[in-house]
């Protein structure tokens, strides 16, 4: 009696492929590379299913691959692997075309071999060949013959080129691209089922070549003073990881992802006494003018500090006693130390396609309106130029990341800066470029001199430097500093004394340290103040801070005199 055997058991094979039949549900865009989670939604049947999911990119990071099933199914087993490259393809239609390109190729060759014999056949004859009263007929014969072979000529060259553009078309379709090539892994999931029905599968995986890096565009309307600063926080991310990115949900992280699951090691910690290497000493021969010291020549089996620290002292010549103690090495663990701790995620508004192009494409994260105080500086002894600079606080709950800005005022591009990383409450300050509607006139320099003394004249020069602020816009402006400076006398001969404003400053007895930590300011008008602006002893700079009404107008005035005795001697810088 013949045994039953049960049938083999052969699992369901289910074929996906990964950019037709799944969607990208999440990016998470690190700085190098990006994560990406694709979800399948297929059929099981009870029992074992082998799905078998292709066009997964070739730089996949296979120990970032990770697979999530939804539904009534355990996953047993993943493995990944790499299909053969893609060759270039045929088609019948492809063959037919190359088949009458050449028979039509040869047509068109056996039509100019007609036209050439009819030609070389008339160069060929001759009286004796051919009599008077037949050589109309055979010339007009061969005019027919001539004028039929070129117009075979001319068709045939048209259907060679139609048939050569139906090629170029035949083989554009069905060609393999360069991106086909770059979509070859595979990945084998065995997928349990204890019954039919609807199952999800999302896989997680790590690709290298996607990043994103910060940068803004500052925008300032000088005619308002709240909320002057806009700042728009926008993103350029490229990437060419072999897919494109279709309608995903974008989040860009500042933090660096870690793959794997091992813990480091620790090395080996030893301790032992520093032996410091043998030396050998060899007398040198005494002479009138040498103090017959021995010269100390370490072995060949000194460390690397020392043979360093040998190069430097070789030719030296030292006394044993006095010969320098070795410094013992330390062995020290190798670390990573980072330079910062900055770790925010950014989600870019609504939906986002990148293609796989590795161009940069820009996205705008959020729109910021921070806290900014507006400063002008010039220094119109060098340039009768005012720069615009913003201190700027950050108010927002974001991290604002390094990157370049562009930097607009009233709506007309400025300048290119930098924004450094900053963070939430944290400033900074950005120059936003000259400001050319707070105009700046230093007017010449006015001189008098003047003697005293009976026996030993002292000459005494006094000088008035005038400084006009116009403010031509129509808002009030705070905070323009004005920055002059004073000369500084490096000859008793000679005393520089400031008469206007009215500084402290008494070079004889109190040295300049201490004068910037006992003066105060001195206000000189209605809203603005003077003061000593920093710089050393050499550099006397004095400092204006003014505010100067809309369409107003505001002087300055710096006053100072120089003392030289005796009166005829010549002074250098003045």
């Amino acid at each position: 009696m013949a045994t039953d055997n049960p049938p083999a058991f052969e699992p369901t094979s289910i074929e996906l492929q990964s950019v037709a039949d799944s969607t990208i549900t999440a990016v998470s865009l690190y700085s190098t590379r990006a994560e990406v989670t694709r979800l399948f939604k297929f059929t099981v049947q009870t029992g074992q299913n082998q799905v078998n999911i292709s066009g997964l990119p070739n730089v996949l990071e296979a120990e970032s691959l990770k697979v999530e099933g939804r539904g009534a199914a355990t996953i047993h087993d993943v493995t990944l692997s790499m299909a053969e490259k893609l060759r270039s393809r045929s088609s019948p239609r492809l063959q037919e075309l190359l088949i009458m390109q050449e028979g039509k190729a040869d047509d068109l060759a056996r039509c100019q071999q007609a036209l050439s014999s009819v030609k070389q056949y008339l160069g060929s004859l001759t009286v004796q060949h051919l009599a008077p009263s037949q050589l109309e007929e055979v010339l007009q014969q061969s005019e027919t013959t001539g004028a039929r072979l070129d117009a075979r000529k001319v068709e045939l060259m048209r259907e060679l080129q139609r048939i050569s553009a139906d090629i170029e078309s035949e083989r554009a379709q069905i060609e393999i691209s360069p991106g086909q090539n770059k979509l070859r892994n595979k990945a084998a999931i065995g997928v349990f089922a204890e019954s039919a029905g609807d199952v999800e599968i999302a896989l997680v995986y790590a690709v290298p070549f996607a990043s994103w890096t910060a940068f803004y565009d500052i925008r300032v309307n000088m005619d308002t003073k709240e909320s002057p600063v806009t700042i728009m926080y926008k993103a350029a991310v490229q990437q060419n990881t072999g897919e494109s990115w279709e309608n995903v949900p974008l989040q860009l992280e500042t933090a660096t992802p870690t793959f794997g699951i091992d813990v480091p090691l620790l090395v080996p910690w030893n301790l032992d006494i520093y032996q410091p290497p043998p030396t050998v000493i060899v007398p040198v021969p005494t002479r009138a003018h040498y103090s017959g010291a021995p010269v100390i020549i370490q072995s060949r089996s000194h460390s690397r500090r020392s043979r360093s620290r040998s190069r430097h002292r070789r030719h030296s010549v030292s006394s044993s006693s006095d010969a320098p103690m070795p410094i013992p090495m330390r062995i020290v663990e190798s670390a990573v130390t980072s330079t910062g701790n900055v770790s925010a995620t950014f989600r870019v508004p609504g939906l986002v396609s990148i293609p796989c192009d590795g161009a940069a494409h820009n996205f705008t994260i959020v729109e910021l309106h921070p806290q900014a105080a507006m400063s002008w500086v010039a220094v119109p002894r060098r340039e009768a130029k005012t720069h615009l600079t913003a201190h700027i606080t950050n108010v927002s709950e974001y991290t604002l990341l390094s990157g370049a800005a562009n930097v607009y005022v009233d709506g007309s591009f400025i300048a290119r800066s930098a924004v450094p990383t900053v963070s939430p409450q944290e400033n900074f300050d950005c120059p936003l470029g000259l400001d050319p509607s707070i105009r700046i006139s230093y007017h010449p320099v006015a001189k008098k001199l003047s003697q005293s003394g009976f026996y030993k004249k002292n000459a005494m020069h006094v000088f008035t430097q005038r400084i006009t602020i116009h403010n031509t816009k129509n808002v009030a402006v705070e905070q323009v500093k004005i920055v002059d400076q004073i000369p500084s006398s490096r000859n008793a001969q000679i005393k520089v004394k400031l008469v206007q404003p009215a500084l402290a400053l008494d070079e004889d007895t109190v040295k300049r340290a201490e004068v910037r930590k006992t003066d105060a300011a001195v206000k000189v008008g209605a809203g603005i103040v003077a003061r000593w602006d920093g710089g050393d002893e050499a550099d006397r700079r004095v400092s204006w801070t003014c505010a100067v009404p809309a369409q107003g107008k505001i002087n300055l005035s710096l006053e100072w005199t120089v003392t030289v005795s005796p009166a005829n001697a010549q002074v250098i810088g003045l």
